[in-house]
Protein backbone atom coordinates (compact mmCIF):
# COMPACT_ATOMS: atom_id res chain seq x y z
CA UNK A 1 0.00 0.00 0.00
CA UNK A 2 1.38 3.44 -0.76
CA UNK A 3 1.61 5.91 1.48
CA UNK A 4 1.09 9.07 -0.69
CA UNK A 5 -2.20 7.89 -1.85
CA UNK A 6 -4.18 11.03 0.61
CA UNK A 7 -7.59 11.68 -0.44
CA UNK A 8 -9.94 13.68 1.55
CA UNK A 9 -11.18 13.10 4.24
CA UNK A 10 -9.74 10.12 5.20
CA UNK A 11 -6.17 12.40 5.51
CA UNK A 12 -5.12 15.63 6.82
CA UNK A 13 -6.28 18.87 5.15
CA UNK A 14 -3.68 20.62 2.88
CA UNK A 15 -2.39 23.55 4.59
CA UNK A 16 -4.10 26.98 3.66
CA UNK A 17 -1.93 28.83 1.03
CA UNK A 18 -0.30 31.80 1.46
CA UNK A 19 -1.49 35.59 0.56
CA UNK A 20 -0.62 35.94 -2.57
CA UNK A 21 -0.28 39.71 -2.16
CA UNK A 22 2.30 39.00 0.30
CA UNK A 23 4.31 36.58 -2.07
CA UNK A 24 4.46 39.08 -4.70
CA UNK A 25 6.10 41.65 -2.23
CA UNK A 26 8.63 39.31 -1.37
CA UNK A 27 9.06 38.48 -5.29
CA UNK A 28 9.45 41.64 -5.99
CA UNK A 29 12.11 41.70 -3.56
CA UNK A 30 13.93 38.61 -4.74
CA UNK A 31 13.70 40.09 -8.00
CA UNK A 32 15.45 43.14 -6.71
CA UNK A 33 18.40 41.12 -5.36
CA UNK A 34 18.92 39.20 -8.37
CA UNK A 35 21.41 41.40 -9.59
CA UNK A 36 25.00 41.45 -8.37
CA UNK A 37 25.18 45.26 -8.55
CA UNK A 38 22.13 46.05 -6.04
CA UNK A 39 23.35 42.51 -3.69
CA UNK A 40 27.05 44.98 -3.45
CA UNK A 41 25.19 48.28 -2.44
CA UNK A 42 23.57 46.69 -0.12
CA UNK A 43 26.37 44.82 1.50
CA UNK A 44 28.48 48.06 1.10
CA UNK A 45 25.32 49.53 3.00
CA UNK A 46 25.33 47.03 6.02
CA UNK A 47 28.89 47.52 6.42
CA UNK A 48 28.78 51.16 6.45
CA UNK A 49 28.67 52.91 10.30
CA UNK A 50 25.39 55.11 9.24
CA UNK A 51 23.38 56.46 6.16
CA UNK A 52 26.07 56.70 3.11
CA UNK A 53 25.94 59.72 0.54
CA UNK A 54 25.11 58.74 -3.45
CA UNK A 55 28.14 60.23 -3.97
CA UNK A 56 30.24 57.83 -1.59
CA UNK A 57 27.97 55.01 -3.10
CA UNK A 58 28.40 56.34 -6.69
CA UNK A 59 32.38 56.18 -5.87
CA UNK A 60 32.42 52.64 -5.51
CA UNK A 61 31.30 51.00 -8.65
CA UNK A 62 32.26 51.97 -12.29
CA UNK A 63 28.77 52.53 -13.45
CA UNK A 64 27.34 55.83 -14.63
CA UNK A 65 25.30 57.88 -12.12
CA UNK A 66 21.66 57.30 -14.02
CA UNK A 67 22.75 53.26 -13.26
CA UNK A 68 23.38 53.56 -9.51
CA UNK A 69 20.10 56.05 -9.11
CA UNK A 70 18.53 53.22 -11.20
CA UNK A 71 19.45 49.97 -8.80
CA UNK A 72 19.03 52.46 -5.78
CA UNK A 73 15.77 53.28 -6.64
CA UNK A 74 14.80 49.71 -7.21
CA UNK A 75 15.94 48.81 -3.35
CA UNK A 76 13.91 52.06 -2.21
CA UNK A 77 10.76 50.96 -3.94
CA UNK A 78 11.62 47.19 -2.35
CA UNK A 79 11.74 49.07 1.32
CA UNK A 80 15.21 47.71 1.43
CA UNK A 81 16.75 50.53 2.09
CA UNK A 82 15.60 54.22 2.94
CA UNK A 83 16.66 57.80 1.93
CA UNK A 84 17.39 61.06 3.29
CA UNK A 85 17.97 64.06 1.61
CA UNK A 86 20.52 66.66 3.33
CA UNK A 87 20.63 69.49 1.38
CA UNK A 88 21.80 68.47 -2.51
CA UNK A 89 22.43 64.83 -1.72
CA UNK A 90 20.65 61.64 -0.70
CA UNK A 91 22.18 59.42 1.68
CA UNK A 92 21.49 55.72 1.97
CA UNK A 93 21.02 53.27 4.62
CA UNK A 94 19.03 49.46 5.02
CA UNK A 95 15.47 50.02 5.99
CA UNK A 96 14.62 49.32 9.82
CA UNK A 97 12.84 45.74 8.90
CA UNK A 98 13.62 45.19 5.17
CA UNK A 99 15.73 42.57 5.33
CA UNK A 100 13.77 41.11 8.52
CA UNK A 101 10.71 40.28 6.62
CA UNK A 102 12.84 38.18 3.73
CA UNK A 103 14.69 36.74 6.19
CA UNK A 104 11.34 35.50 8.09
CA UNK A 105 10.28 34.32 5.10
CA UNK A 106 13.12 31.91 4.11
CA UNK A 107 13.11 31.00 8.12
CA UNK A 108 9.36 29.87 7.14
CA UNK A 109 10.45 27.70 4.26
CA UNK A 110 12.93 26.10 5.92
CA UNK A 111 11.40 25.22 9.15
CA UNK A 112 8.88 23.64 6.89
CA UNK A 113 11.30 21.60 5.06
CA UNK A 114 11.41 18.13 5.57
CA UNK A 115 14.37 16.92 7.69
CA UNK A 116 15.33 14.31 4.79
CA UNK A 117 15.40 17.22 2.36
CA UNK A 118 17.81 19.87 3.91
CA UNK A 119 21.00 17.10 3.72
CA UNK A 120 23.17 16.75 6.36
CA UNK A 121 24.87 20.38 5.93
CA UNK A 122 22.79 21.77 8.53
CA UNK A 123 24.33 21.97 12.54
Amino acid sequence: MRTDDCSPPDCCPPPSLPERDRLKDQARVFKALGDPTRLEMLDLLARANGPLCVCDIESRFELAQPTISHHLGVLRKTCLVTTERRGTWMHYQLAPGGLESLAGFLGRLVEATPDTQRGSHHA
